[in-house]
């Protein structure tokens, strides 16, 4: 009985490009050699591959704050960002073709699947402090941007991978950006990420408090400015008749503790939920919220190792 394999995969690389992700950045480059050896190694070698890459950051519109301007919007990533050659579409392919061992790519023989990535994957560390994973996610998916046509083939596997050190704070109401509150007192409190975690997560059975605070408990909040995790499932879910074709990964900060503290300006902060020599990361509940909504189709692993080549190979 002939049995037809399914050998097509998209790869949607969502990486944080805000200012503390340089390292992350690097290693995750420096280690994708790994993914490469891990498909290579499926039963007939490498499948038929679409690799692409986008930044968190959509902007913040309607209003103007430095580093997002008007973001990226979900456009796929692929200006070479070293003395490299990017693809010469949106997104890196890799196909197989009708001679035995013949490969159809879009990038210079001279490089290596790898160097291609690690090319365009290093999106460098001036993008918005307000990282819309999730809606970069589905701008980048669902038609917004014609540039990126070609890339999602309904019938291939589609594997989104978030690598970030900041939890997602998709919009609903881009009001949670306005920049004219900036006190404690004011509605929205300060111009800070701490907004996202204030607006996006509900802890021990309430809101979040702006004084120094250790919560048990938390999940994502859905009566506020930030879509829900669950929202973005399900548009994922939309994508594929057949859900096993979805697979979501991630590295990022531990999901717990969840803990409130105050800056050196005496405003309110997420604490790190870990740290080593190469950064620190606060906790990714959203992002494992997201995660968890495809059990046996997810895994996650800690950002906050200095070497991801564990990590990449998990993925």
């Amino acid at each position: 009985i002939p049995v037809d394999f399914n050998r097509d995969v998209d790869l949607l690389f969502v990486i944080d490009n805000s200012g503390s992700m340089g390292e992350e950045q690097t290693s995750l480059a420096a280690n994708f050699q790994r993914f490469i050896d891990v498909l290579d190694g499926i039963e007939g070698g490498l499948p038929n591959i679409h690799i692409g890459v986008v930044s968190s950051n959509v902007g913040v519109g309607p209003y103007t704050i430095t580093a997002c301007g008007d973001g990226d919007g979900g456009r796929l990533q692929s200006v070479p960002r070293a003395a490299c050659d990017g693809p010469t579409d949106a997104f890196i392919a890799d196909l197989r073709g009708t001679a035995p061992g013949e490969r159809l790519r879009n990038y210079p023989l001279s490089q290596t699947m790898a160097e291609t990535f690690g090319c365009i994957a290093k999106l460098g560390t001036t993008g918005c402090g307000f990282e819309q994973h999730f809606e970069s996610m589905k701008r980048a998916l669902d038609g917004t941007n014609p540039e990126n046509a070609g890339f999602l083939r309904p019938d291939a596997y589609l594997a989104v991978v978030f690598l970030a050190d900041e939890d997602d704070c998709s919009a609903a109401d881009p009001a949670v950006f306005n920049p004219a509150q900036t006190a404690i007192s004011d509605p929205l409190g300060p111009l800070s990420s701490f907004r996202c975690t204030e607006f996006g997560l509900i802890c021990d059975g309430g809101p979040i408090s702006r004084s120094p605070a250790v919560y048990e408990s938390c999940e994502p909040r859905t009566d506020s400015y930030l879509r829900t995790p669950a929202g973005y499932a399900d548009f994922l879910r939309s994508l594929k008749v057949d859900p096993s074709l979805l697979i979501v990964a991630g590295a990022f900060g531990n999901p717990l503790p969840i803990a409130v503290g105050v800056d050196t300006d005496g405003k309110p902060e997420l604490l790190p939920s870990c740290e080593t020599l190469a950064g620190k990361a606060v906790p990714g509940l959203r992002l494992q919220a997201l995660l968890d909504e495809f059990p046996a189709r997810n895994t996650f692993a800690s950002i906050c190792h200095e070497d991801l080549s564990a990590a990449v190979e998990g993925i």
